[in-house]
């Protein structure tokens, strides 16, 4: 028994570290198969011993949510579903019930609240008990309904998600490989959870309604079916789904299958809800699980394999992926040869070494991924140099995940990558400098650093006789250099490429010190992560970045070729001086960064907390007893709103 609770310690805190790591930190320490089989062995060591730890994962409901959103707590606790892979045990549990099998959809889940016909607030499923409020967010999805025919308050639920074509679309303008989302499950959540709407705007996220939590003054015949034709009525997409018995259950799981590969939003299974509302809810529910549901996960399709090789994969900031090359084996209708195992400890924890005999599947049917290893002969020839320049490799852990880097800041691959990032959109936007043209360059001795690319004149000649390129294309890419000239100082210091520096946090710092360089450069790092939104972690990358001799002659070899334009600023600065915070939901402006710029374009500060510097705290809602309300009172602050604010 001691030796069951032991294991059951141990269970317990690597499920939750890999928690952490998948939700949290957007990282995986784990396959998904691998943590269901754990997962699957904690859940059997709980009833055989009857116990189960406080902080279990098979007993709390998500984590908690880290985050500058406002926070809520749901009316109903969102409890997760429990699940089998076993189509006979699916089967029983179904019995003579008419049930509702849909898709599970692998996005964020969502609470819609409408009142008087309008959308009037929407919370993610946080940790089950406590969300974020992301209305402004959610108004801005491709297919949410903002009016509606019912004029009663309606609550309802469903999952946010983003296409596989919209994925991969997202993906491909992001340069740096280890930049680029995993999924598009953690795309979804990071598109849906952000501060600016325009963000959330640009990248195409579709919601699927999945149950009705009340519709007052309503009557659905005891039928979530009715429920699911009355949401299609006021105009919500429902997630997709077949009316099942047990004698049909098969089969209405083999055409869910079918549609996988052709299907545009990832799913991870299918969800069983009985018809009958009166009968699901007299069965109560236990204490992570609601009785009138069930998660189907799909029997995984496994096969044996060889593993042949490791091929390591450079990229822009020198982080070196591991991926495995195995012999070719057919798995869901297509073949497969290759699967990223993302990292170190991945490979150590599958004590993988070339030879071995390891099994594949397709996680959700999509993803290819090494599901065991069962020769185990360990890891081994890790490269001591990179495969690309040859430079000296080293591993460094990061929240707990042993990860491969280049350490040759000269490494060809990160070159490559870097003026890929250097040309980009929100960068110098140079069109016609594609990732394989640089390379080209690059391999040629054209360009040694970014000022460079401003001087390809010097080699005209050699390029129009380049494979792909001549006259007119180099006329063109001379006209795209030209324009480019012409940029700002935040567009500049975003297009180095520093560790943790966006084109917002560049911004931030340019306009702290008016856009004038030599104040910019004499900043420390103190009094950079004193600027709201900036913090210490942009700070010491800003300054370790300038810190670098060669990097900051370089950079001043590169402003000698530009033609620096201040950010057009409102003429009017009678909010200067003046400090603000904003919360709660807006009417007059679609989000607050557009109230913040705004007050920033006038001279006015936005600061995230209020304190005795705050001027005015801006919240529609004047009356509410919000905390931020609360501390304004106490300290005599004005709370003003939005019109009280335009007023001004």
């Amino acid at each position: 028994m001691e030796e069951k609770k032991k294991r059951m310690k141990e269970l317990v805190d690597l499920l939750n570290r890999a928690g952490r790591a998948y939700y949290q930190e957007a990282d995986e320490i784990m396959s998904n198969y691998e943590y269901d089989a754990l997962y699957d062995e904690l859940a059997r060591l709980e009833q055989e011993t009857g116990t189960t730890l406080a902080s279990s994962p098979t007993a709390h409901v998500g984590y908690e949510v880290l985050s500058e959103l406002p926070k809520e707590r749901h009316e109903r606790p969102m409890l997760s579903l429990d699940k089998t892979k076993d189509t006979e045990a699916l089967k029983s549990w179904i019995g003579p019930h008419r049930t509702l099998l849909s898709w599970k959809m692998d996005g964020l889940t969502i609470v819609l609240t409408y009142r008087d016909g309008e959308l009037f607030k929407a919370v993610t499923r946080g940790n089950g008990e406590v969300g974020e409020v992301i209305t402004n967010n959610a108004r801005v999805f491709r297919n949410i309904p903002l009016r509606i025919p019912f004029q009663g308050e309606l609550v309802l639920r469903g999952e946010a998600v983003i296409g596989y074509k919209e994925f991969e679309r997202i993906n491909e303008e992001i340069p740096e490989a280890d930049a680029r989302y995993k999924n598009p499950r953690n795309l979804c959540s990071g598109s849906v959870r952000q501060l600016n709407n325009e963000i959330t705007a640009k990248r195409s996220v579709h919601f699927f309604a999945f149950s009705l939590v009340r519709a007052d003054g309503v009557d659905f015949g005891n039928s979530h079916e009715k429920e699911f034709q009355w949401l299609k009525e006021q105009g919500f997409e429902v997630v997709e789904y077949k009316v099942v018995t047990a004698d049909n259950l098969e089969e209405a799981i083999q055409w869910f299958a079918s549609q996988i590969e052709k299907n545009e939003y990832p799913s991870d299974g299918l969800v069983a809800l009985y018809d009958d509302i009166a009968y699901g809810r007299s069965l109560g529910q236990t204490a992570k699980f609601p009785r009138d549901s069930m998660a189907f996960k799909w029997a995984d399709e496994i096969r044996e394999t060889t593993l042949k090789e490791i091929e390591w994969s450079p990229s822009r900031t020198g982080l070196i992926n591991p991926v495995a090359i195995f012999d070719p084996v057919e798995l869901e209708g297509t073949t497969v040869s290759r699967a990223s195992v993302h990292n170190i400890s991945i490979m150590r924890g599958l004590e993988l070494g070339v030879g071995d005999t390891i099994e594949v599947y397709k996680a959700n049917m999509i993803i290819p991924q090494i599901a065991e290893n069962k020769t185990r002969s360990g890891v081994r020839d890790i490269p001591k140099q990179c495969p690309v320049c040859g430079g000296a490799t080293e591993i460094r852990k990061v929240n707990d995940v042993e990860s491969l880097y280049c350490t040759n800041p000269d490494c060809q691959a990160k070159k490559i990558k870097s003026f890929t990032l250097f040309v980009s959109r929100d960068a110098l936007n140079i069109e016609g400098l594609s990732e394989a043209t640089l390379e080209k360059f690059i391999a040629k001795g054209f360009i040694h650093e970014f000022a460079d690319i401003f001087r390809l004149e010097r080699f005209r000649e050699e390029i129009v006789e380049m494979e792909g390129l001549g006259e007119k294309s180099f006329e063109n890419l001379s006209a795209s250099i030209g324009r480019a000239r012409k940029t700002t100082l935040a567009r500049v210091i975003y297009s180095l490429g520093i560790p943790n520096i966006g084109l917002a946090g560049a911004k931030l710092i340019c306009r702290q010190f008016d856009e004038e360089v030599e104040k910019l450069l004499a900043a420390g790092e103190e009094e950079l992560a004193a600027i709201d939104g900036v913090g210490p972690v942009i700070a010491s990358s800003f300054t370790g970045y300038f810190a670098d001799a060669r990097k900051k002659e370089q950079f001043f070899s590169l402003l000698s070729e530009l033609e620096l334009e201040k950010e057009e600023r409102a003429g009017v600065q009678d909010l200067k001086g003046k400090v603000f915070v904003v919360t709660g939901s807006l009417v007059h402006f679609s989000n607050r960064a557009e109230l913040k710029e705004l007050i920033e374009r006038r001279g006015g500060k936005v600061t995230g907390s209020v304190t005795g510097k705050t001027d005015y705290l801006i919240n529609n809602d004047t009356a509410s007893a919000s905390s931020k309300n609360k501390k304004a009172r106490e300290l005599g602050i004005p709370v003003i709103s939005e019109e009280e604010f335009l007023k001004l």
